[in-house]
């Protein structure tokens, strides 16, 4: 059974049973990310976690943190989101008690050496190179920044800017994790196959640090767009990588997020989608073209990426928003809303038979809402969805004005694109 508790220094723990495994996920989830960043320390969040793995008082290197994970066969990893900071390490199960210590080292007593934080600046900056120089990875940066604004943190790029990461010094970094990564903040995962002695590892591992602060504010989103947005990014391409969409429904509105995630899926979630056969089967305007649902706590973005000839941009983008009219304007077929339904619950399934899956979908709730929804609650919503759901929804969503269209290669045709729309 999924239990939720609060040690006595207020750090939360989730422990997610899995019947069958001989796996372990050990996660842990911070409530930080680039959307509680200013523009001067931009990318710092990211930076941090990067540095976690650098050295502890008990591990001084990276290799000495390394080396224990891969000599019992460790998955370890970590990434920065927007508003969540997450590491996790997937062990077999006799590896528990090693994984709650290796995280309880990091996490507390990690080094900060001024050494390794310089030669992590140019890990960092070639990460940024990296997504820069490949327009499928970069493009939907780019069109968060067009739907948030680039003033907004959930504008800015995860990563950061370059003039940061070169010159952020040791004591910002100190001082953000001082700021961020308390007790009272954290939230510890264990998914899988769980020891017995699980608990008293816990309280030994995590228990005895001071709670801190909890979660910090952010900055809410709320923006009323008034006109259709355009952001190019100019790159001598074979092909123009288009990101468009609209802002869409955050967490917190999880009826409406259930429909919206079948819309999405009726529009571009698989192969048998409308965006997939129009575009690319009828009209071969594109190779690959599939929409998503990106949510955050009080908003997210619906958006939609393609990869189109630099020739016949503007005839995709017209031919993308007329899906989008017609979604807005009938109601999608019951065959459609049924087989999307069960796309969607077949997903779910695949997706959830991993203990690092399921981590992550406990924990995420857990640090973001406060609360826990098991599978079947969640796909109980996107059965309850109707037709009449989905047409209510794209009409409230889908208008001309809303939209932002994000572009990477070697020429513009956005603006000449406008007249082209009517949504």
């Amino acid at each position: 059974m999924v239990s939720r508790r609060k040690l006595a220094n207020h750090l939360t723990v989730v422990t997610v049973p899995q019947p069958g495994t001989e796996t372990v996920t050990v996660m842990v989830l911070i409530p930080v990310g680039s959307r509680h960043e200013h523009p001067r320390i931009n990318g710092i969040s990211h930076f941090l976690e990067h540095l976690m793995f650098k050295g502890t008082e008990k591990r001084p290197s990276t290799l000495e943190l390394t080396k224990q994970l891969d000599a019992v066969g460790a998955e370890y990893n970590a990434y920065t989101s927007k508003d969540v900071t997450l590491y996790y390490i997937k062990v077999a199960a006799n590896q528990l008690e090693l994984a709650l210590d290796l995280f309880s080292d990091m996490l507390f007593h990690s080094l900060f050496d001024a050494t390794e934080i310089d030669r992590e600046r140019g890990v960092i900056l070639e990460e940024l190179n990296m997504y820069e120089d490949n327009p499928v990875m970069h493009v939907d940066t780019l069109f968060e920044t067009a739907v948030f604004g680039k003033t907004h943190p959930l504008g800015y790029d995860i990563g950061g800017k370059k003039q940061n990461i070169r010159q952020l010094p040791r004591s910002a970094f100190i001082q953000y994790k001082q700021t961020h990564y308390s007790p009272a903040a954290m939230h510890l995962v264990i998914a899988g196959n769980i020891d017995r002695q699980s608990q008293r590892w816990i309280k030994q591992y995590f228990g005895d640090q001071p709670a801190g602060r909890g979660a910090e504010r952010y900055k809410p989103f709320a923006r009323y767009q008034r006109n259709i947005q355009f952001l190019h990014k100019h790159k001598n391409t074979q092909q123009t990588q288009v990101a468009m969409g609209v802002a869409g429904i955050g967490l917190q509105r999880a009826r409406d997020l259930a429909v919206l995630s079948v819309l999405s899926t009726i529009l571009g979630g698989n192969m048998s989608s409308r965006l997939f056969i129009s575009i690319r089967e009828k009209q071969g305007l594109c190779y690959v073209i599939h929409s998503s649902v990106n949510p955050y706590v009080d908003t997210g973005t619906l958006m939609i990426q393609a990869g189109i000839d630099n020739t016949r941009v503007v005839p995709a983008i017209t031919a993308i928003v007329e899906e989008l009219r017609r979604i807005k304007q009938d109601l999608v077929t019951t065959e459609e809303l049924r087989n999307a339904k069960t796309c969607i619950a077949g997903q779910t399934a695949l997706k959830l038979e991993d203990s690092s899956a399921l981590a992550s979908f406990y924990g995420k709730q857990s640090v973001l809402l406060g609360t826990l929804h098991s599978p079947q609650q969640k796909l109980q919503m996107i059965r309850q969805v109707t037709r009449e759901d989905i047409r209510r929804l794209a009409r409230h969503l889908l208008h001309l004005q809303k939209l932002n269209i994000a572009s990477i290669g070697p020429q513009s045709s956005l603006t000449a694109v406008k007249s082209h729309l009517t949504l």
